[in-house]
């Protein structure tokens, strides 16, 4: 998870103003403000190296206060597209304000995942304390472009969702231990698919 002095800077910057944006906006959880940059800034960064070495698109489902879609756009490869997807306008705004300061290229949708165009396709999704596996996978597949992958960063209840979704889905998944939380993981999955698909 090594960082350039220049990204450090950058997510410095965010996380100056995720402080001051949360006295007035609940972006995250009150008890983790100050544990700020092990539980919410290098638990992102740990997807850096899951991340396609080619050029990807990347679409970051329920952003919230930016993780871990705006700090892969700040500490990401140049040849990665970000684009963030958020319902809620105050937390837009502040994605707005952190991309405008931190100079990090995104593309911002104010919309409910469910809603987005049929135009909106990504190499890679992420997702972060947005849904349980199995509606994790109802709102990304039909956002996967052709061998797109799942990276979803996930807590203690992980073996249990992988079981939920193994009841309606088929997918090759890879699990991956937690850098930032000994009881979270990181489930990289591919070609998900519907095992009875007009039930």
């Amino acid at each position: 998870m090594n960082v350039s002095r220049e990204t450090m800077e950058r997510l410095k910057t965010f996380q100056r103003l995720l402080e001051e944006w949360q006295q007035k906006v609940n972006l995250v959880s009150s008890s983790t403000l100050p544990h700020l940059w092990d539980r919410h800034f290098k638990d992102s960064l740990q997807l850096l190296s899951y991340l396609p070495k080619q050029n990807a698109s990347l679409l970051d489902l329920g952003s919230g206060a930016g993780f871990p879609g705006l700090v892969l756009a700040i500490a990401g490869p140049q040849n990665l597209t970000v684009t963030l997807v958020e319902s809620d306008l105050k937390k837009c705004l502040f994605l707005e304000n952190v991309s405008r300061e931190t100079i990090a290229h995104v593309t911002i949708i104010r919309e409910r995942i469910e809603s987005l165009s049929e135009g909106v396709k990504a190499d890679v999704i992420t997702a972060r304390g947005l849904a349980p596996l199995p509606v994790l996978l109802e709102y990304s597949v039909p956002l996967m472009r052709t061998n797109a992958i799942c990276l979803f960063l996930k807590g203690k209840e992980v073996e249990k969702e992988i079981l939920d979704a193994q009841k309606k889905w088929e997918f090759d998944l890879e699990i991956f231990p937690s850098l930032t939380d000994s009881k979270g993981r990181i489930l990289k999955i591919k070609h998900p698919k519907r095992i009875h698909p007009n039930a």
